[in-house]
């Protein structure tokens, strides 16, 4: 079998919670030998719920295929315990405020001298330098910050919280594995290290593309909810079927608008969603309410119209695509039941172990 990409490259991980644990994961899955650095008792996400038998379950997705060592940071013979790591090191990921890597003797600078190759990254919310570096934050704060979390929020009787942390894997673990990629790449040409600054509110301004091109085009932003994948057109929009499960709609070129229209059966005169978007959109909420989603489902799958159910989790796993590319394939070893690991954005080609591919 043919070695994985990061194969013999070594990384010393001083990350906790999501962002920096999910940049190594990746590494990790890619064949990188991933030390992690925990404090004594094991960093905080080890007593998040929910466990399976004694382990935090995203614990546990997180961290599969890592090498975990306490270390009392505070402690003064820990820089002593680290340095022979450090001088084998090829990456470091931390994710403390700017400077207490400074003050633990363990700064860039610092490990530069001992490694010059050392590739150093480091993942903050505001990044090392700026008047905000210093501030605490965390994910709801990065968005709101940057103006993405205002162009759809809800009301104030029914506020809406994205999803997912955008700015943790987004804006933190997302640009930290690909600038380390491209460290790796230029040591190959140099044979220096690198010094990386992830900010994780620096990339929300790349989530707000459409956003920026309408105010240098327009010298406004949509407001809130009234953008053209924010709420403000009938043809994105979340519809609600007879039995209250909801139907993602994306038909946004005519070509997927009409085959939607007429799969639901929308009157011509409000097909044109320009003269009254109001009027279409109130339409084509009662004619989806009439029917269930399971009934929905093959009409929409027939029309190939950019309309789609909305899954659970649970369903989703399930379903027969995703299974079919083998997603959930891999497993965590060592907890008291099968549990697949978690869905890293790698080529499979590079994340194939040896044997059963579990961990």
């Amino acid at each position: 079998m043919t070695a994985r990409p990061l194969a013999g490259i070594k990384v010393l991980d001083f990350t906790t919670l999501l962002p920096g644990p999910l940049a190594t994961l990746i590494l990790a899955e890619a064949g990188a030998e991933v030390t992690k650095i925990e404090r004594p008792g094991g960093e905080d996400l080890r007593r998040y719920p929910p466990f399976i038998g004694q382990t935090s379950a995203a614990f546990a997705l997180l961290n599969r295929g890592k090498a975990c060592q306490e270390v009392d940071l505070k402690d003064p013979v820990a820089r002593e315990v680290l340095i022979p790591l450090v001088k084998e090191a090829d990456i470091l990921v931390e994710q403390f405020r700017p400077g207490v890597m400074e003050r633990l003797g363990l700064g860039f600078e610092e490990l530069k001298a001992i490694n010059p190759g050392l590739i150093y990254c480091s993942i903050t919310g505001y990044g090392q330098t700026g008047i905000r570096a210093g501030e605490a934050g965390h994910d709801i704060n990065y968005l709101a910050l940057t103006g993405l979390l205002a162009l759809s929020y809800g009301s104030s009787d029914c506020p809406v919280l994205p999803p997912t942390q955008i700015a943790d894997i987004g804006g933190g673990s997302f640009p930290a594995v690909m600038n380390i990629l491209l460290a790796l790449l230029q040591r190959e040409r140099t044979g220096e290290g690198a010094r990386i600054d992830i900010a994780m509110a620096d990339a929300m301004f790349t989530f707000a593309l459409f956003a920026h091109a309408e105010l240098a085009a327009k010298g406004k932003v949509p407001p809130n909810g009234q953008a053209l994948l924010t709420g403000g057109s009938p043809r994105y929009q979340l519809y609600f079927t007879s039995d209250g499960e909801a139907i993602a709609v994306g038909a946004l070129e005519q070509k997927f608008w009409i085959a939607f229209c007429d799969a639901i059966g929308l009157p011509e005169d409000l097909r044109s969603d320009t003269v009254d978007p109001a009027a279409t959109e109130a339409a084509v909420r009662a004619l989806v309410s009439r029917r269930t989603r399971a009934e929905w489902e093959p009409i929409l799958a027939k029309a190939d119209c950019c309309a789609t159910p909305v899954k659970t989790l649970a369903e989703a796993m399930n379903d027969p695509h995703f299974l079919e590319r083998g997603l959930f394939d891999h497993e965590i070893a060592g907890l008291t039941k099968a549990v697949a690991a978690a869905v890293v954005p790698i080529d499979p080609r590079f994340r194939e172990r040896s044997g059963s591919g579990s961990s």
